[in-house]
C-alpha cells in the first residue's frame, strides 16, 4: 500500500513537473507576449520577465519590439522625364501595438517589405532624375508617409526610410558628364568676363587720373619697363608713347618767343628785282585813269586799251616799290 502511495505521490510530482515545465514562459526585455486562449485573443499583454500559461490550452506568440532594419531589394522603373534608373533603399520600422501585429496581419515583416517596394516603384514614376540625385530628403518623406498610412493598422511603426543607391545607364552618365562641363565651362567663362568688366572700369579710372597729369603716364611705362626687365631673360620693345611727345611739345612752348604777325593792312608791299608793276586798265573818254594794285611776279601787264596805240610799261628801279606813275592817253576825236 506505502508502495503504491509512493508510486502515486512520484507520478503527481512528475506531472506537476512537466505541467510547470509547459506553464512557465520567460518573455525577454524587448519583448512582448500575445495569448492565445482556445483561439481567442487575451486583452492582457504580458510584460518582460516569467510568466505562466496554461498548457494546450493557451498559445504564446513572443513580439519582438526593437527597430528593425530591412534592406529594400533594387527596383528598376522609369522616372517622369523618361529615364531607366534602378533604385534600392533601407527602412526602419518597429512594433508599437503586439496584439494588432500577431492579430492583424500574418506576417509584419513581409507585408511591410512588399509595402516599401511598391511605394519605392511608385515614387520612382512621380519623381524626376533631378530629385532621385539632388532631392532625396524630400522623396524619403513621401515614401515615408506612403509605406506608413497601411502600417499603422498591423501596429507597425516606420521611423524611417532611406533612398539608398541611384544607378544610371552609362549613356545617361556620359550625357550627364558633359552636361556639368558645360556648367562648368559657362561658369569660367562668366567670371572671367566678369574680372574684364572690372578690369576695364579701373583702368578707365586710372586712365582719367593720368590724363590730368601725363606725367604719370611715362612714370606708369617706366615701372613696367622695370617689371619687364627684372627677369633678364627677354628682350624689350618699348613703344614710344605719343602723350610723351605732346608733354615735350609743351614744355618747350614757354621758352620760344614767336614774333608777332602785322596786320595785312599795314605791311608795305616790295617788289623785288625781276617784277614788274602793271598798271591798271585805262578805259577811252575816261578824264584820269584809276590807280590800281600791283602784282608781283606777272610776265606780261594787261595791254591798255585806248583809240590810238598801246601804252608801254612803266620801270621802276630795282629793289624799290612805287606807285605807277599816271599815263597820259590822247583823247580821240569828237564826232
Amino acid at each position: 500500500m506505502v508502495e503504491e502511495l509512493v508510486v502515486a505521490g512520484v507520478a503527481v510530482a512528475s506531472g506537476a513537473a512537466v505541467y510547470a515545465m509547459a506553464a512557465a514562459k520567460v518573455i525577454k526585455q524587448y519583448e512582448r507576449g500575445v495569448v492565445l486562449r482556445l483561439g481567442r485573443l487575451r486583452s492582457q499583454v504580458r510584460a518582460p520577465g516569467f510568466t505562466m500559461i496554461v498548457p494546450i490550452v493557451d498559445r504564446l506568440h513572443k513580439v519582438n519590439m526593437q527597430i528593425v532594419t530591412m534592406p529594400v531589394p533594387a527596383q528598376d522603373g522609369i522616372t517622369r522625364d523618361n529615364v531607366t534608373v534602378r533604385v534600392d533603399a533601407v527602412i526602419y520600422f518597429k512594433v508599437v501595438d503586439a496584439a494588432d501585429a500577431v492579430v492583424q496581419v500574418e506576417d509584419y515583416r513581409f507585408a511591410v517589405s512588399q509595402m516599401a517596394q511598391t511605394s519605392l516603384r511608385s515614387i520612382i514614376g512621380k519623381s524626376d532624375l533631378d530629385d532621385l540625385l539632388s532631392n532625396r530628403e524630400k522623396l524619403n518623406q513621401g515614401l515615408e508617409l506612403m509605406i506608413d498610412s497601411p502600417a499603422m493598422g498591423w501596429g507597425v511603426q516606420i521611423d524611417r526610410v532611406e533612398i539608398k543607391d541611384v544607378s544610371l545607364p552609362e549613356a545617361m552618365k556620359r550625357s550627364m558628364a558633359r552636361q556639368a562641363e558645360a556648367d562648368r565651362e559657362r561658369r569660367a567663362r562668366v567670371i572671367n568676363a566678369d574680372a574684364e568688366l572690372q578690369a576695364s572700369k579701373k583702368l578707365a579710372a586710372a586712365a582719367g587720373v593720368m590724363s590730368a597729369q601725363p606725367a604719370a603716364l611715362q612714370l606708369r611705362l617706366l615701372q613696367t619697363v622695370v617689371a619687364v626687365a627684372a627677369e633678364k631673360n627677354s628682350t624689350l620693345v618699348l613703344p614710344f608713347p605719343v602723350e610723351l611727345l605732346r608733354f615735350l611739345e609743351r614744355a618747350q612752348q614757354p621758352g620760344q618767343q614767336q614774333p608777332a604777325q602785322q596786320p595785312a593792312a599795314e605791311q608795305p608791299a616790295q617788289v623785288t628785282k625781276g617784277e614788274q608793276e602793271e598798271p591798271p586798265a585805262v578805259e577811252a573818254g575816261s578824264g584820269e585813269p584809276s590807280s590800281g594794285e600791283i602784282e608781283a611776279g606777272s610776265a606780261e601787264p594787261p595791254a591798255v586799251e585806248s583809240g590810238a596805240e598801246k601804252v608801254p610799261e612803266a620801270e621802276t628801279a630795282p629793289g624799290t616799290a612805287a606807285d605807277p606813275a599816271p599815263v597820259e592817253l590822247p583823247l580821240p576825236p569828237a564826232a
